[in-house]
């Protein structure tokens, strides 16, 4: 889990929009975004821990290409968030953070950000 809250503060303040809705979406299918604490790194630990234990990579999946776990993850998880933009800036509670979940990497991966 990779935390992205500091590059989508960036993305929206170059936007020039002070009042809108941030839309982010991962345009992979063994990925996600998620939403999460990011004041403990115990967080995104014990997250991906227990996806791991919930679904195996070696699970016996059907999948030729071997990596169902990560579409089940990314399933999951999630590919899109959307956060509120107010005064030009994400309205992100206290303990807050964006994060890119890669289930199948590392892979090159994109992020697409919308502001509107």
């Amino acid at each position: 889990m990779i935390d992205v809250t500091r590059e989508i503060a960036t993305v929206v303040s170059g936007s020039g929009i002070a009042a809108g809705v941030v839309t982010l979406f991962v345009p992979h299918t063994s990925a996600g975004i998620t939403i999460n604490e990011n004041a403990d790194p115990d967080v995104t630990t014990d997250m991906l821990d227990w996806l791991r234990r919930l679904i195996p990579r070696d699970a016996g999946f059907r999948h030729a290409e071997g990596n169902s776990d990560a579409h089940l993850k990314s399933s999951l998880v999630g590919t899109s968030v959307q956060v509120p933009l107010v005064d030009g800036r994400l309205l992100l509670g206290q303990w807050q953070g964006i994060y890119f979940c890669e289930f199948d990497g590392p892979r090159l991966r994109q992020l697409e950000v919308v502001v509107s």
